[in-house]
């Protein structure tokens, strides 16, 4: 686990990160989501001891993080940064035994990178030659190829296709089902919520949630409710208790307390078949967009 403890980093005049604390858990998947200057790729660089917090602390397995445990990570900037020059395989492979790897077992680790991003018939191209989006899996296999027992990406999606997102996520889910914290951040919020385990939202360089996505929507929703019935749904609006957001021919959502919900459905029984009735959860736009207020 890895714990990054009342973290604040100036600028100059500018405070851009103030008492940044959250987790990334050990075999979980956290997503990193905020604006542009927001603080995320500041917050990546503490982490990873290329910038020096001016107060607070990175842990790792509660202990300080040293130069060595942080040897034992992958990172992934925002900006790529491979040797426009050379080979795909044979530049990964060389990162491979930067990070002490043996040259066949770089190799090796390399080639299985390559076929699983499904970038292995680009191997001998150089990496000038690639498009942007197989320059982003190049850059994502650089990453993994030593076996890091941690994991910070920034914007590791960008640029990729759906079908390359999805070999992306299935490496990622892999590692983090070996036990490796994963911390990724990214500005595609419908991505993000369906692949995280935990969420961090930061805005102006403070933390405004943080926490498993279910308790996130559990905390920032109101009591509301998705109606879906043969009947016209008008009649709600004359019902004591209910606040109505929306509704349409048979279908309506609103809020109430969960006592009204309740007569609520019965009455609808009453009046027609009920095909569903269920607890609206917010979407994590909703729940960014009402955080960062």
């Amino acid at each position: 686990m890895i714990t990054i403890d009342h973290v604040s980093k100036r600028f100059g005049e500018r405070l851009a990160l103030d008492d940044v604390s959250f987790e990334i858990g050990a075999g979980r998947l956290t997503g990193f989501v905020g604006g542009n200057g927001a603080g995320k790729t500041t917050t990546m660089r503490v982490i990873l001891g290329v910038l020096a917090p001016d107060a607070g602390v990175v842990r790792l397995s509660g202990q300080p993080i040293t130069a060595a445990d942080r040897r034992r990570f992958g990172y992934m900037p925002e900006e790529r940064g491979l040797y426009p020059k050379m080979r795909v395989a044979e530049q990964i492979a060389y990162l491979g035994r930067l990070h002490g790897m043996s040259k066949s077992a770089a190799e090796a680790a390399t080639a299985e990178l390559l076929e699983r991003l499904e970038l292995a018939p680009r191997a001998g191209d150089t990496v000038e030659s690639l498009s942007l989006g197989n320059q982003q899996r190049a850059q994502i296999a650089a990453a993994l190829v030593h076996e890091p027992e941690v994991l910070i990406l920034d914007e590791p999606f960008s640029g990729l296709d759906p079908l390359a997102v999805d070999a992306v996520v299935g490496v990622l889910q892999e590692r983090a089902a070996r036990g490796v914290p994963v911390l990724f951040s990214s500005h595609q919020l419908e991505l993000v919520e369906r692949l995280c385990d935990d969420l961090v939202i930061i805005a102006g360089g403070r933390i405004r949630a943080a926490g498993s996505a279910e308790r996130l929507r559990d905390q920032n929703s109101r009591l509301a409710w998705e109606l879906l019935t043969s009947d016209d749904t008008g009649w709600l609006r004359a019902e004591p208790g209910v606040v109505v957001r929306e509704f349409g021919a048979g279908w309506a959502l609103f809020e109430s307390d969960e006592v009204t919900a309740q007569r609520v459905l019965q009455s609808a029984v009453a009046r027609g078949s009920v095909v569903s009735f269920t607890r609206s959860r917010p979407t994590l736009a909703q729940i960014f967009t009402e955080v960062v207020k």
